[in-house]
Protein backbone atom coordinates (compact mmCIF):
# COMPACT_ATOMS: atom_id res chain seq x y z
CA UNK A 1 0.00 0.00 0.00
CA UNK A 2 1.52 3.55 -0.94
CA UNK A 3 1.13 6.44 1.62
CA UNK A 4 0.48 9.96 0.19
CA UNK A 5 3.37 12.46 0.88
CA UNK A 6 1.77 14.31 3.63
CA UNK A 7 1.17 11.24 5.19
CA UNK A 8 4.54 9.83 4.67
CA UNK A 9 6.13 13.08 6.08
CA UNK A 10 3.87 13.17 9.30
CA UNK A 11 4.87 9.46 10.22
CA UNK A 12 8.69 10.80 9.90
CA UNK A 13 7.95 13.77 11.86
CA UNK A 14 6.97 11.78 14.98
CA UNK A 15 10.28 10.07 14.49
CA UNK A 16 12.15 12.97 14.54
CA UNK A 17 12.81 13.98 11.07
CA UNK A 18 12.37 17.54 10.43
CA UNK A 19 9.85 18.61 8.24
CA UNK A 20 8.27 21.84 6.54
CA UNK A 21 5.55 23.44 7.98
CA UNK A 22 2.59 22.96 6.25
CA UNK A 23 -1.29 21.42 6.16
CA UNK A 24 -3.34 19.71 3.79
CA UNK A 25 -6.01 21.27 2.04
CA UNK A 26 -9.14 20.12 0.05
CA UNK A 27 -10.09 23.73 -1.27
CA UNK A 28 -8.69 26.67 -2.45
CA UNK A 29 -9.83 28.68 0.39
CA UNK A 30 -8.42 26.46 3.02
CA UNK A 31 -5.27 26.34 0.63
CA UNK A 32 -5.21 30.35 1.14
CA UNK A 33 -5.83 29.78 4.86
CA UNK A 34 -2.99 27.71 5.46
CA UNK A 35 -0.53 30.11 3.24
CA UNK A 36 -1.83 33.10 5.36
CA UNK A 37 -1.20 30.97 8.79
CA UNK A 38 2.33 30.21 7.88
CA UNK A 39 3.53 34.14 6.64
CA UNK A 40 5.73 32.90 3.84
CA UNK A 41 5.95 31.15 0.48
CA UNK A 42 4.54 28.07 0.52
CA UNK A 43 4.50 25.39 -2.43
CA UNK A 44 1.21 23.43 -3.61
CA UNK A 45 2.12 19.81 -3.93
CA UNK A 46 -0.78 17.57 -5.34
CA UNK A 47 -1.74 14.48 -3.34
CA UNK A 48 -1.62 11.76 -6.08
CA UNK A 49 0.25 8.38 -5.61
CA UNK A 50 1.91 8.49 -9.11
CA UNK A 51 5.44 10.11 -10.22
CA UNK A 52 5.99 13.23 -12.60
CA UNK A 53 3.82 15.68 -10.25
CA UNK A 54 6.01 18.51 -10.96
CA UNK A 55 6.15 18.07 -15.10
CA UNK A 56 2.42 17.44 -14.84
CA UNK A 57 2.06 21.07 -12.83
CA UNK A 58 1.34 19.56 -9.88
CA UNK A 59 3.92 21.36 -7.99
CA UNK A 60 3.41 25.37 -7.48
CA UNK A 61 4.83 27.92 -6.06
CA UNK A 62 3.05 30.44 -4.42
CA UNK A 63 4.32 33.98 -2.90
CA UNK A 64 1.34 34.72 -1.81
CA UNK A 65 -2.21 33.38 0.10
CA UNK A 66 -4.29 34.81 -2.46
CA UNK A 67 -1.76 33.25 -5.14
CA UNK A 68 -1.97 30.21 -3.28
CA UNK A 69 -5.31 29.80 -3.47
CA UNK A 70 -5.51 30.31 -7.20
CA UNK A 71 -2.98 27.66 -7.54
CA UNK A 72 -4.66 25.16 -4.93
CA UNK A 73 -7.89 25.54 -7.24
CA UNK A 74 -6.17 25.00 -10.41
CA UNK A 75 -4.27 21.78 -9.23
CA UNK A 76 -7.17 20.12 -7.37
CA UNK A 77 -9.21 20.58 -10.78
CA UNK A 78 -6.71 18.59 -12.44
CA UNK A 79 -6.04 14.36 -13.29
CA UNK A 80 -2.23 13.56 -13.07
CA UNK A 81 -1.87 10.29 -15.11
CA UNK A 82 -5.30 9.42 -14.80
CA UNK A 83 -5.59 9.87 -11.26
CA UNK A 84 -8.00 13.28 -9.73
CA UNK A 85 -5.79 15.46 -7.33
CA UNK A 86 -8.52 15.21 -4.23
CA UNK A 87 -5.70 16.90 -1.68
CA UNK A 88 -2.98 19.85 -2.01
CA UNK A 89 0.02 19.61 0.49
CA UNK A 90 0.49 23.50 1.45
CA UNK A 91 4.31 23.65 2.85
CA UNK A 92 6.24 26.07 3.62
CA UNK A 93 8.72 27.18 0.86
CA UNK A 94 12.24 25.69 1.74
CA UNK A 95 15.94 27.91 0.63
CA UNK A 96 17.45 24.76 -1.20
CA UNK A 97 21.26 24.60 -1.07
CA UNK A 98 21.77 20.86 -1.63
CA UNK A 99 20.03 18.24 -2.52
CA UNK A 100 20.02 14.44 -0.77
CA UNK A 101 18.14 11.51 -1.45
CA UNK A 102 18.04 9.12 1.71
CA UNK A 103 16.05 5.60 1.79
CA UNK A 104 15.68 2.19 3.10
CA UNK A 105 13.97 -0.44 1.07
CA UNK A 106 14.26 -4.64 1.05
CA UNK A 107 17.16 -6.27 -0.73
CA UNK A 108 15.83 -9.70 -1.46
CA UNK A 109 19.09 -10.95 -2.71
CA UNK A 110 21.06 -10.05 0.35
CA UNK A 111 17.63 -10.76 2.63
CA UNK A 112 18.14 -8.05 4.58
CA UNK A 113 16.89 -3.94 4.37
CA UNK A 114 19.31 -1.77 2.81
CA UNK A 115 19.84 1.84 3.39
CA UNK A 116 21.02 4.33 -0.07
CA UNK A 117 21.98 7.41 0.10
CA UNK A 118 23.03 9.81 -2.51
CA UNK A 119 24.42 13.13 -3.04
CA UNK A 120 22.09 13.21 -6.50
CA UNK A 121 18.56 14.05 -5.02
CA UNK A 122 15.83 15.18 -6.32
CA UNK A 123 15.95 13.00 -9.55
CA UNK A 124 14.90 9.35 -9.66
CA UNK A 125 17.02 7.15 -7.70
CA UNK A 126 16.72 4.21 -10.30
CA UNK A 127 18.27 6.50 -13.07
CA UNK A 128 21.78 7.35 -10.96
CA UNK A 129 21.45 3.97 -10.32
CA UNK A 130 21.37 2.62 -13.56
CA UNK A 131 24.25 5.72 -15.06
CA UNK A 132 25.93 6.62 -12.26
CA UNK A 133 25.85 3.60 -9.42
CA UNK A 134 29.23 5.19 -7.69
CA UNK A 135 27.27 7.70 -6.66
CA UNK A 136 25.12 5.35 -3.80
CA UNK A 137 25.88 4.73 -0.65
CA UNK A 138 24.99 1.48 0.58
CA UNK A 139 24.83 0.12 4.17
CA UNK A 140 22.84 -3.61 4.67
CA UNK A 141 21.09 -3.48 8.15
CA UNK A 142 20.65 -6.55 10.30
CA UNK A 143 17.39 -6.59 11.41
CA UNK A 144 18.40 -7.88 14.35
CA UNK A 145 20.31 -5.24 15.12
CA UNK A 146 18.97 -2.93 13.73
CA UNK A 147 20.59 0.43 11.67
CA UNK A 148 23.62 1.22 14.20
CA UNK A 149 25.47 4.72 14.47
CA UNK A 150 28.60 3.94 12.79
CA UNK A 151 26.87 2.88 9.80
CA UNK A 152 25.07 6.54 9.52
CA UNK A 153 28.27 8.24 9.82
CA UNK A 154 29.69 5.71 6.89
CA UNK A 155 26.90 6.95 4.95
CA UNK A 156 26.98 10.24 5.49
CA UNK A 157 30.51 9.92 4.50
CA UNK A 158 29.91 8.21 1.59
CA UNK A 159 27.64 11.02 0.19
CA UNK A 160 30.44 13.65 1.18
CA UNK A 161 28.35 15.28 3.37
CA UNK A 162 29.43 18.32 5.54
CA UNK A 163 31.28 17.32 8.81
CA UNK A 164 28.67 19.75 10.82
CA UNK A 165 25.33 18.08 9.63
CA UNK A 166 26.92 14.42 10.48
CA UNK A 167 25.10 14.45 13.67
CA UNK A 168 21.52 15.48 12.86
CA UNK A 169 21.59 13.18 9.49
CA UNK A 170 22.71 10.38 11.78
CA UNK A 171 19.29 11.20 13.59
CA UNK A 172 17.09 11.61 10.72
CA UNK A 173 18.70 8.35 9.23
CA UNK A 174 17.93 6.19 12.35
CA UNK A 175 14.47 7.67 12.76
CA UNK A 176 13.87 6.38 9.18
CA UNK A 177 14.97 3.14 10.31
CA UNK A 178 12.50 3.44 13.07
CA UNK A 179 10.07 4.79 11.09
CA UNK A 180 10.31 1.86 8.41
CA UNK A 181 10.49 -1.29 11.03
CA UNK A 182 7.09 0.32 13.41
CA UNK A 183 5.12 0.28 9.83
CA UNK A 184 5.99 -2.90 8.16
CA UNK A 185 7.36 -1.08 5.39
CA UNK A 186 8.92 -2.44 1.90
CA UNK A 187 10.06 1.39 1.46
CA UNK A 188 10.49 4.90 3.53
CA UNK A 189 12.41 7.41 1.20
CA UNK A 190 13.32 10.87 1.81
CA UNK A 191 13.43 12.36 -1.84
CA UNK A 192 15.09 14.97 -1.08
CA UNK A 193 16.33 15.56 2.46
CA UNK A 194 17.55 18.92 1.30
CA UNK A 195 20.37 21.26 2.92
CA UNK A 196 18.57 24.70 3.25
CA UNK A 197 20.02 28.21 2.82
CA UNK A 198 19.87 28.67 6.61
CA UNK A 199 22.22 25.55 6.96
CA UNK A 200 19.31 22.75 8.08
CA UNK A 201 18.63 19.64 7.11
CA UNK A 202 14.97 19.39 5.80
CA UNK A 203 13.11 16.36 4.36
CA UNK A 204 10.86 18.06 2.20
CA UNK A 205 9.60 15.30 0.13
CA UNK A 206 8.49 11.82 1.47
CA UNK A 207 7.61 8.35 0.50
CA UNK A 208 6.43 4.96 2.14
CA UNK A 209 4.89 1.61 0.76
CA UNK A 210 3.51 -0.71 3.47
CA UNK A 211 3.15 -4.44 3.37
CA UNK A 212 0.13 -5.54 2.65
CA UNK A 213 0.45 -9.24 4.64
CA UNK A 214 0.72 -6.17 7.64
CA UNK A 215 -2.90 -5.16 7.36
CA UNK A 216 -3.60 -7.01 10.36
CA UNK A 217 -0.36 -5.11 12.33
CA UNK A 218 -1.50 -1.99 10.92
CA UNK A 219 -5.17 -1.15 10.99
CA UNK A 220 -4.50 2.64 11.69
CA UNK A 221 -2.15 2.68 8.29
CA UNK A 222 -4.48 0.72 6.25
CA UNK A 223 -7.61 3.15 7.11
CA UNK A 224 -5.51 5.64 4.72
CA UNK A 225 -5.40 3.73 1.62
CA UNK A 226 -6.32 5.83 -1.02
CA UNK A 227 -8.75 3.46 -3.50
CA UNK A 228 -8.80 6.38 -5.96
CA UNK A 229 -4.93 4.72 -7.19
CA UNK A 230 -6.56 0.92 -6.92
CA UNK A 231 -8.74 -0.88 -9.49
CA UNK A 232 -12.34 -0.80 -8.16
CA UNK A 233 -12.42 -4.48 -8.78
CA UNK A 234 -9.62 -4.81 -6.13
CA UNK A 235 -11.41 -3.40 -4.23
CA UNK A 236 -14.46 -5.14 -4.12
CA UNK A 237 -12.50 -8.61 -3.59
CA UNK A 238 -10.91 -6.98 -0.52
CA UNK A 239 -14.09 -6.80 1.07
CA UNK A 240 -14.87 -10.43 0.43
CA UNK A 241 -11.63 -11.90 1.40
CA UNK A 242 -10.29 -12.87 -1.80
CA UNK A 243 -7.08 -12.42 -3.11
CA UNK A 244 -7.16 -11.01 -6.93
CA UNK A 245 -5.19 -9.18 -9.31
CA UNK A 246 -6.67 -7.70 -12.56
CA UNK A 247 -4.41 -9.66 -15.95
CA UNK A 248 -5.28 -8.29 -19.80
CA UNK A 249 -6.33 -11.63 -20.84
CA UNK A 250 -9.76 -13.23 -21.35
CA UNK A 251 -10.41 -16.67 -19.63
CA UNK A 252 -11.59 -15.73 -16.23
CA UNK A 253 -9.43 -17.70 -13.01
CA UNK A 254 -11.81 -18.57 -9.92
CA UNK A 255 -8.92 -21.20 -7.97
CA UNK A 256 -8.84 -21.47 -4.23
CA UNK A 257 -5.33 -21.90 -3.50
CA UNK A 258 -2.66 -19.34 -4.50
CA UNK A 259 -0.09 -22.24 -5.74
CA UNK A 260 -3.27 -24.00 -7.61
CA UNK A 261 -4.01 -20.56 -9.54
CA UNK A 262 -0.75 -19.88 -10.44
CA UNK A 263 -0.56 -23.46 -11.97
CA UNK A 264 -3.89 -23.03 -13.49
CA UNK A 265 -3.19 -19.44 -15.24
CA UNK A 266 0.31 -21.43 -16.57
CA UNK A 267 -1.40 -24.10 -18.08
CA UNK A 268 -4.07 -21.87 -20.05
CA UNK A 269 -1.00 -19.51 -20.76
CA UNK A 270 0.28 -23.17 -22.52
CA UNK A 271 -2.70 -24.05 -24.43
CA UNK A 272 -2.79 -20.62 -26.27
CA UNK A 273 -4.90 -18.94 -23.60
CA UNK A 274 -4.70 -15.76 -21.70
CA UNK A 275 -5.69 -15.23 -18.19
CA UNK A 276 -8.01 -12.66 -17.40
CA UNK A 277 -7.35 -12.42 -13.55
CA UNK A 278 -5.80 -14.06 -10.61
CA UNK A 279 -8.16 -15.01 -7.58
CA UNK A 280 -7.83 -17.23 -5.12
CA UNK A 281 -10.98 -17.65 -3.43
CA UNK A 282 -9.72 -19.29 0.00
CA UNK A 283 -10.34 -22.57 1.89
CA UNK A 284 -14.52 -21.92 1.79
CA UNK A 285 -16.24 -21.57 -1.18
CA UNK A 286 -19.62 -20.46 -0.24
CA UNK A 287 -22.07 -19.41 -2.49
CA UNK A 288 -21.99 -15.68 -1.40
CA UNK A 289 -17.96 -15.81 -1.93
CA UNK A 290 -18.57 -17.33 -5.00
CA UNK A 291 -21.56 -14.75 -6.47
CA UNK A 292 -18.84 -11.76 -4.83
CA UNK A 293 -15.90 -13.33 -7.16
CA UNK A 294 -18.34 -13.92 -10.57
CA UNK A 295 -19.25 -9.82 -10.07
CA UNK A 296 -15.60 -9.14 -10.02
CA UNK A 297 -14.62 -11.21 -12.87
CA UNK A 298 -17.69 -10.41 -14.86
CA UNK A 299 -17.42 -6.57 -14.57
CA UNK A 300 -14.31 -7.29 -16.70
CA UNK A 301 -15.74 -6.89 -20.12
CA UNK A 302 -13.11 -8.88 -21.78
CA UNK A 303 -13.60 -12.05 -20.23
CA UNK A 304 -15.22 -14.37 -22.58
CA UNK A 305 -15.04 -17.50 -20.68
CA UNK A 306 -14.48 -19.08 -16.93
CA UNK A 307 -12.34 -21.52 -15.61
CA UNK A 308 -13.11 -22.78 -11.93
CA UNK A 309 -10.25 -24.69 -10.85
CA UNK A 310 -11.18 -25.89 -6.80
CA UNK A 311 -9.48 -28.73 -5.26
CA UNK A 312 -11.79 -30.23 -1.79
CA UNK A 313 -10.10 -30.98 0.84
CA UNK A 314 -11.75 -29.00 3.78
CA UNK A 315 -14.63 -28.35 1.54
CA UNK A 316 -16.59 -30.73 -0.07
CA UNK A 317 -17.06 -31.18 -4.42
CA UNK A 318 -20.60 -31.35 -3.91
CA UNK A 319 -20.39 -28.58 -2.10
CA UNK A 320 -18.69 -26.35 -4.17
CA UNK A 321 -20.83 -27.44 -6.72
CA UNK A 322 -24.33 -26.23 -5.24
CA UNK A 323 -22.20 -22.83 -4.44
CA UNK A 324 -21.55 -22.23 -8.39
CA UNK A 325 -24.87 -22.94 -8.65
CA UNK A 326 -26.15 -20.97 -6.40
CA UNK A 327 -24.23 -18.25 -7.15
CA UNK A 328 -25.25 -18.20 -10.77
CA UNK A 329 -29.20 -17.98 -9.76
CA UNK A 330 -27.90 -14.46 -8.15
CA UNK A 331 -25.16 -13.31 -11.15
CA UNK A 332 -27.01 -14.10 -14.41
CA UNK A 333 -24.65 -14.69 -17.32
CA UNK A 334 -24.01 -15.78 -20.83
CA UNK A 335 -20.46 -16.15 -20.19
CA UNK A 336 -19.63 -20.06 -20.45
CA UNK A 337 -17.90 -21.59 -17.68
CA UNK A 338 -15.33 -24.73 -17.40
CA UNK A 339 -15.11 -26.53 -13.75
CA UNK A 340 -12.41 -28.78 -12.67
CA UNK A 341 -13.41 -30.29 -9.25
CA UNK A 342 -11.02 -32.36 -7.76
CA UNK A 343 -10.98 -34.13 -3.91
CA UNK A 344 -13.58 -34.57 -1.36
CA UNK A 345 -16.40 -35.47 -3.17
CA UNK A 346 -15.72 -34.74 -6.19
CA UNK A 347 -17.52 -37.01 -8.59
CA UNK A 348 -20.60 -36.31 -7.02
CA UNK A 349 -19.62 -33.01 -7.43
CA UNK A 350 -19.32 -33.11 -11.21
CA UNK A 351 -22.74 -35.48 -11.32
CA UNK A 352 -24.42 -32.16 -9.81
CA UNK A 353 -22.77 -29.92 -12.74
CA UNK A 354 -23.21 -32.10 -15.51
CA UNK A 355 -27.04 -32.22 -14.44
CA UNK A 356 -27.02 -28.70 -14.87
CA UNK A 357 -25.42 -28.70 -18.44
CA UNK A 358 -22.41 -27.12 -17.18
CA UNK A 359 -18.87 -27.94 -18.99
CA UNK A 360 -16.60 -30.08 -16.41
CA UNK A 361 -13.33 -31.72 -16.67
CA UNK A 362 -11.24 -34.19 -14.32
CA UNK A 363 -7.77 -33.06 -15.45
CA UNK A 364 -6.40 -29.33 -15.55
CA UNK A 365 -5.00 -29.88 -18.87
CA UNK A 366 -8.37 -30.90 -19.84
CA UNK A 367 -9.89 -27.90 -18.14
CA UNK A 368 -7.49 -25.58 -19.95
CA UNK A 369 -8.03 -27.03 -23.26
CA UNK A 370 -11.73 -26.22 -22.86
CA UNK A 371 -11.72 -23.34 -21.33
CA UNK A 372 -9.44 -21.77 -24.38
CA UNK A 373 -11.91 -23.23 -26.96
CA UNK A 374 -14.99 -21.54 -25.18
CA UNK A 375 -13.00 -18.29 -24.85
CA UNK A 376 -12.37 -18.49 -28.29
CA UNK A 377 -16.39 -19.33 -29.59
CA UNK A 378 -15.36 -23.32 -30.53
CA UNK A 379 -17.81 -25.53 -29.19
CA UNK A 380 -16.51 -27.48 -25.86
CA UNK A 381 -18.63 -30.86 -24.55
CA UNK A 382 -20.59 -30.50 -20.77
CA UNK A 383 -20.12 -33.31 -18.41
CA UNK A 384 -16.59 -34.51 -17.87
Amino acid sequence: MKLHEYQSKQIFSKYGIPIPKGRVAATADEAKQIAKELGSRVVIKSQVLVGGRGKAGGIRLAKTPDEAGELAGQILTMEIKGLPVRKVLVDEAANIETEIYLGITNDRAARRPVMMASSAGGVEIEEVARLTPEKIARVHIDPMLGLREYQARDIACGIDLPREHTRLFGQIALGLWQAYVDCDATLAEINPLVITSENQLLAVDGKMLIDDNAQFRQPALFEMRDLDVEAPSEVEARRYGLSFIKLDGNIGCMVNGAGLAMTSMDIIKLFGGSPANFLDIGGGASAEKVAAALRIILADPNVKAILFNIFGGITRGDEVARGILAALHEVKTSVPMVIRLVGTNAEEGRQILAEAHMITAETLVDAAKKAVAVATGAPAAAGG
